[in-house]
């Protein structure tokens, strides 16, 4: 046996990686809730959203009322328009479902009142990925869905994961890239 002087093996051809050889990322068949942590930002939404018209009217019904202390009352029914507010948003939050299938996006929101919205992929006309201050520091984001057909058709889902966002988009536009191709 004789001993081969070992030469190192060649460097690995360089693959052309193009968007036909990158396997899609797997589409979420089942209902995906929102986020915990969205949960938050929903409560503070949902306070702000109710304490100021509860405080507001309180004030008007106790001056037509000719009550002694408005000063006193809308406070207090603003801390309660808060609470209340707080409550039912964080329940939405609980209550509203995802997902992305082949057929396209579907949302399901609330429990007494549901609703159901499917967006197929042929009825998409582009996507918007919002982040606000607030969302930014949740790690969340807003993916608005555009439809074709009337004005202001559009499903906006607010509180997603900003991962699962990102990923919704691309994987949108992709399908949304690949049924274009094939007309």
């Amino acid at each position: 046996m004789t001993d081969l002087p070992s030469t190192p093996a060649p460097p690995p051809a360089p693959q052309n990686l193009s968007a036909e050889t990158i396997a899609p990322a797997p589409l979420v068949v089942d209902w995906q809730h929102l986020p915990a942590r969205g949960a938050k930002l929903a409560a503070f939404g949902g306070a702000f959203g109710f304490a100021i018209p509860f405080a507001v009217g309180s004030a008007f019904l106790s001056r037509l009322a000719d009550f002694s202390t408005p000063w006193l009352v809308a406070p207090v029914v603003g801390l309660l328009g808060a609470a209340f507010g707080a409550w039912l948003a964080v329940k939405r939050h609980r209550r509203t479902l995802w997902k992305l299938d082949e057929q396209g996006f579907a949302l399901q929101r609330g429990r007494w009142w549901q609703t159901e919205s499917r967006v197929p992929i042929s009825r998409v006309q582009h996507l918007d990925l919002k982040r606000g201050p607030l969302e930014r520091a949740f790690r969340l984001a807003t993916l608005v869905i555009h439809t074709a057909g009337t004005r202001m058709a559009a499903v906006s889902v607010s509180g997603l994961d900003g991962e699962d966002a990102e990923r919704l988009r691309d994987r949108l536009a992709r399908q949304l890239d690949h049924d274009d191709d094939a007309l």
